[in-house]
């Protein structure tokens, strides 16, 4: 009777200390559910992360600058369509190939359409005897560079940027052209192929206004 006494206590003893176990056992694979349902999630939303993002830098940050993956800024828009721009009227050599050499190299920064309209701009000078022969540069003209207000949106991914440029040409080492030119470029977004063009921009023209000639001392923005 004494050791019945005895046995019934530590019985209780160690199924109170099983209850506990299983408890514990039973929270931590909760635990672990809720831990795998997490994991789960993320696995989710990184594969369907980008792989890559363009983020667009405005050249002047000494006030600082909020930046929105792959939303260039206004700075950018224009620094794009003056630095394509100015490439494809760079005739260091001849305009007869150096024209069409630059076409085809900056195709990926075109448009198509603008591609075919730069083409048939091509073919017509070179009949009217304007290419061969002929240097040409251009440059952004002094007083005349960035501001806000030369690039206006006209919807979403489609903006026209105006830049003033002074533009010279020779033949034979001498200057047969030099005039100042307001130019207002048509840019869209055109985010189609990041190896031909990482800028997700490209040129589409002119604005309907078309170019128009300033006198060379103009510095008015």
């Amino acid at each position: 009777m004494a050791f019945g006494i005895l046995v019934e206590p530590r019985l209780s003893r160690y199924r109170h200390v099983l209850e506990n176990a299983y408890s514990n056992v039973r929270t931590l694979w909760c635990v672990v559910g809720i831990e795998a349902v997490l994991i789960l999630v993320l696995a989710i939303g990184l594969m369907r992360t980008p792989s890559s993002l363009t983020i667009h830098i405005p050249p002047d940050l000494q006030s600082g600058a909020m930046v929105y993956p792959n939303e260039p800024s206004p700075a950018n828009v224009y620094a794009f369509a003056l630095y394509i721009f100015q490439q494809l009227y760079r005739w260091p050599n001849d305009g007869a190939s150096d024209f069409s050499r630059a076409i085809y190299a900056l195709s990926g920064y075109l448009t198509p359409a603008y591609r075919e309209a730069l083409i048939s701009e091509l073919e017509s000078k070179a009949k009217r005897g304007e290419l061969a022969g002929r240097e040409r540069g251009m440059q952004e003209l002094p007083g005349n560079g960035f501001s806000e207000a030369r690039v206006s949106i006209l919807q979403d991914g489609v903006w026209v940027v105006t830049v003033d440029m002074e533009l010279f040409e020779t033949v034979k080492g001498v200057s047969v052209k030099r005039k100042a030119i307001r130019y207002p470029l048509r840019v869209v977004r055109y985010d189609i192929d990041r190896e031909m063009n990482p800028w997700g921009l490209a040129l589409d023209g002119f604005e309907s206004t078309g170019p128009t000639t300033l006198d060379l001392e103009e510095r008015s923005h």
